[in-house]
């Protein structure tokens, strides 16, 4: 289906009433899903997108791919949802994209969810799951990007650190939408136009169920971030995460990552979910889809002639 491009107003219009009524502290979590994925219906693929289910690491994933394009690496997708909500359903529109832009595989991980699943759950299934990609789909470490937002974003931070530090693995970059990087942080703000703050510390609570708050691998925000691959970040400047990212990309700087970062103005958290109907939205995908791209299949000076 081609896309179309809604005024910014109209837009948030519709879905300033639609988020809060879905992600709402008063419903139970499995309620939440189900309209998650009713509302997913907004958010269609770009045409001659294959999706091919299968299992990875034990669990439901799908592999999204383009009909006539083959590019080498992939990019491992993790969703958001606060941990608790979002399925293959609510991103794989935005995982679609992601193929079509970078030309690669992107594989969409139905990881485990809290309070069902409580952390580590969530980050034992990323981390396995990029493993299963290495020594069993024939990748090198070096051609898998990790992606994800706002949680997910946060699971990938998570991912990266434990692979590098426990099997020697490290991704070739990340790429990550509004991460949520230290669910301990109570927000400022009181909600943007998707999230707020009762829903995101009940999130919060249901992830870490008996844990510890302390573990880097809850909060990675906090844990080791010297190693780590190229990393993009994106968010908007009106979203409850917006200084927990700048915190976040300090730090990276600081521990001599190399960072893209931009902050958009005018959208919200995770408008690239929306990018059928937004352009400034999927602009914003293109641009990540391109950084991506660039540290899986880096143009070499024989490239260039």
């Amino acid at each position: 289906m081609r896309d179309m491009n809604f005024p910014l107003p109209v837009s948030k219009a519709v879905l300033g009433r639609m988020f809060p009524a879905m992600l709402n502290a008063r419903l139970p979590f499995p309620v939440q899903r189900k309209l998650m994925d009713v509302g997913s219906a907004l958010q269609w693929l770009p045409d001659n997108t294959v999706v091919h289910r299968l299992r990875l690491a034990g669990r439901p994933a799908e592999k999204l791919t383009v009909r006539g394009k083959s590019a080498a690496g992939a990019v491992l997708y993790l969703h958001g949802g606060g941990y608790t909500v979002g399925s293959l359903a609510t991103h794989r529109s935005l995982a679609a994209r992601l193929a079509h832009e970078t030309g690669c595989a992107v594989y969409l991980l139905d990881y485990r969810l809290a309070p069902e699943h409580p952390f580590p759950a969530g980050l034992e299934d990323a981390t396995a799951a990029f493993r299963e990609l290495v020594e069993q789909a024939g990748y090198r470490p070096d051609q898998i990007a990790l992606a994800g937002d706002s949680a997910g974003g946060g699971l990938s931070l998570a991912t990266a650190q434990r692979l590098i530090a426990e099997h020697g693995l490290t991704p070739a970059a990340l790429g990550l939408i509004a991460p949520w990087t230290d669910p301990n942080v109570v927000p400022e703000q009181e909600r943007d136009l998707v999230i707020n703050r009762p829903w995101s510390r009940a999130c919060a609570a249901a992830y870490l169920g008996d844990g510890d708050g302390n573990d880097p691998g809850y909060a990675p925000l906090r844990g080791e971030l010297h190693g780590l691959p190229p990393t993009y970040v994106q968010v908007d400047v009106s979203e409850l995460l917006h200084s927990q990212c700048v915190e976040l990309v300090g730090a990276l700087r600081t521990a001599g990552v190399h960072v893209r970062f931009t902050e958009s103005q005018g959208l919200w958290h995770v408008a690239q979910a929306q990018a059928a109907f937004v352009a400034a939205a999927a602009a914003a995908v293109r641009e990540l889809s391109d950084f991506l791209k660039e540290a899986i299949q880096p143009v070499s000076m024989r490239d260039l002639g």
